[in-house]
C-alpha cells in the first residue's frame, strides 16, 4: 500500500482515522454526481422529442447500446488511472485531477447541445478512472497490516458511496425529470465541486497515505517499487484475478438497475402510490437506501459468524453475494408474469429485487474492494484496484447487452435467465474456494 501508516498515529474517529470520514464524504460526492448523471441518462435518452421536458428520442435497444458502453468505458478508465498513480503522482494527485474532470464533465452536461453531451461524458470517463481506483486503495492505505478494522472501514467508506447514491436518484432525479434534464445534469457538477474542496481541505488527516512510492522518504518503500513480485505475491495477484471473474458476473446482473430494470419501472410497472405517480429515477433510490440502513448489520453478521469459527473468508462472502443477488432477479420475473397477464405489475416486486439485490452487494462489493487492498503488491496496489474497477466495467458492457437482448428474448427470459446463471457460477466457484484460499498464503489470517 501507498503509504507510511506503520509510522503514523491517527487521530481517531468512532473507533477508526479521520481520514476514512475525508474519503467517505469525497466519495459520497463522487457518487452523488455519478449516480444522478446515471439516473438520468436512459430516461433522458428515451425520452420523445416531442414532448415537454424533450429528450433526444432514441430507441430503448439504442440508449442501451449507449448505457452499456459508457458505464464500461467509465470503469475500465480506471487502468490508465491506476497505472499513473502507481508510476506517476501517487493516489492523492490522482483523485484530485479525477475530481476535478468530473467537475468539468458534468458542468458541459448541462449545455443543451449535442457536443456537449458526447464532451461531458467524455470527461467524466477520464475523471472516475483517475479518481475511483485511487480513493478505494487510499482506504485501505489507513490502516496497517493486519488490522481487524480493515474491512469494517470499508464498509463504512461503501454507506458513503451508497448515501450519495441515495439523495442523487431522489434530488437529482427529481430535477431532471420534473425541471429539466440538463439542470440535473448541472447540479450533479455542483456537488462533486463540494466532494472536491473538502479533499483538499482534510489534506492533514491523509498524511502519509496515497503518497507516490517511488519519491518516499521511507527507504523500503523505494525499494519496494524496484524488486521484482515475490511467489506469493505473484500467487495472489493469480486469486485477485481469478476473484474479478465473479466481479463480472455480478455486475453484469445487477447493472440491469440502471437499464432495463429503470425502463421496467417506467414503462411496465404500475408507479401510483396514494393517487401520485412515483418518478421512475426513484427505485434506483432504493438499492442506496438499503445500504445505508442495512450495511453495518451485514458487517456485523459476518463479523459474528467468523468469530463463531464458521466460514467467513473474503472468497465465501463474494460467492454468497452473488448467489442471493441472482436469487433477486426471481422477484424480477414475477413482476414480468403479473405483467403479462394483468398489463401491469406491481412496484413491490422492484422493492423485494432490491433489497436482495442490496443484501448481495454488501456481501460482495466492499468485501471485493478490502480483499484487493489484502493481496496486491504495494507497487502495484492502484492498478490493481484500476483493474477490479475495470471488471465492474465489463460487467456494465455486459448488463448492456443483456438489457438489449430483452427486445427479442423478452424481459422474463432474461430476468429468469440472469438469476439462474448467477446461483449456478457462484456454487461452480464454492466448489473451487479451497484451492483459491490456499494462493492467499494467510493474508486474511485473523482478519474480520
Amino acid at each position: 500500500m501507498a503509504s507510511n501508516t506503520a509510522n503514523i498515529q491517527r487521530k481517531e474517529l468512532f473507533g477508526h482515522p479521520v481520514g476514512l470520514y475525508i474519503l467517505f464524504f469525497t466519495e459520497m460526492w463522487e457518487r452523488f454526481s455519478y449516480y444522478g448523471m446515471r439516473a438520468l441518462l436512459v430516461l433522458y435518452l428515451v425520452t420523445q422529442t416531442t414532448e415537454k421536458n424533450a429528450g433526444l428520442g432514441w430507441t430503448n435497444s439504442e440508449a442501451l447500446v449507449l448505457y452499456g458502453w459508457y458505464t464500461m468505458l467509465v470503469y475500465v478508465a480506471s487502468i490508465p488511472g491506476g497505472i499513473i498513480a502507481d508510476r506517476i503522482l501517487g493516489q492523492k494527485k490522482s483523485v484530485v485531477v479525477g475530481a476535478i474532470l468530473l467537475v468539468i464533465g458534468h458542468s458541459i452536461l448541462a449545455i443543451d447541445l449535442m457536443w456537449a453531451f458526447y464532451t461531458g461524458l467524455g470527461f467524466i470517463i477520464a475523471g472516475v478512472g483517475m479518481l475511483k481506483p485511487n480513493i478505494s486503495t487510499m482506504v485501505g492505505g489507513l490502516y496497517r497490516k493486519g488490522d481487524i478494522r480493515r474491512d469494517k472501514g470499508f464498509t463504512i467508506f461503501y454507506i458513503g458511496i451508497n448515501l450519495g447514491a441515495f439523495l442523487s436518484s431522489l434530488i437529482v432525479g427529481y430535477v431532471g425529470e420534473v425541471y429539466g434534464w440538463h439542470y440535473g445534469f448541472g447540479l450533479a457538477g455542483i456537488c462533486m465541486l463540494f466532494g472536491l474542496v473538502q479533499f483538499i481541505l482534510g489534506q492533514k488527516h491523509l498524511e502519509g497515505v496515497g503518497d507516490y512510492l517511488g519519491t518516499s522518504k521511507n527507504e523500503e518503500d523505494r525499494e519496494t517499487m524496484k524488486r521484482p513480485l515475490s511467489k506469493i505475491e505473484k500467487d495472489r495477484v493469480v486469486v485477485l484475478i481469478l476473484s474479478f471473474l465473479m466481479v463480472i458476473v455480478f455486475f453484469g446482473a445487477f447493472e440491469q438497475a440502471g437499464g432495463l430494470m429503470n425502463i421496467y419501472a417506467k414503462d411496465y410497472t404500475n408507479r401510483i402510490l396514494l393517487g401520485w405517480e412515483v418518478p421512475a429515477s426513484w427505485f434506483q433510490s432504493l438499492n442506496a437506501f438499503f445500504i445505508i440502513t442495512l450495511g453495518t448489520l451485514v458487517a456485523a453478521y459476518w463479523a459474528n459468524r467468523k468469530l463463531k469459527g464458521k466460514e467467513a473468508s473474503s472468497l465465501f462472502k463474494m460467492i454468497m453475494g452473488l448467489i442471493i443477488m441472482g436469487a433477486g432477479f426471481l422477484f424480477m420475473s414475477a413482476a414480468a408474469v403479473e405483467y403479462q397477464s394483468s398489463g401491469s405489475s406491481a412496484m413491490y416486486w422492484l422493492v423485494f429485487a432490491y433489497l436482495f439485490h442490496t443484501v448481495g452487494e454488501l456481501s460482495l462489493s466492499p468485501v471485493s474492494l478490502s480483499f484487493v487492498t489484502k493481496l496486491a503488491p504495494a507497487k502495484y496496489a492502484s492498478l490493481m484496484m484500476g483493474l477490479y474497477f475495470s471488471t465492474t466495467g465489463l460487467g456494465n458492457k455486459v448488463a448492456g447487452l443483456l438489457g438489449e437482448s430483452a427486445s427479442n428474448l423478452g424481459e422474463l427470459t432474461v430476468f429468469t435467465g440472469i438469476a439462474i446463471f448467477c446461483i449456478l457460477f457462484g456454487l461452480l466457484i464454492y466448489v473451487f474456494i479451497k484451492k483459491l484460499k490456499a494462493l492467499t498464503h494467510g493474508a486474511e489470517d485473523n482478519e474480520i
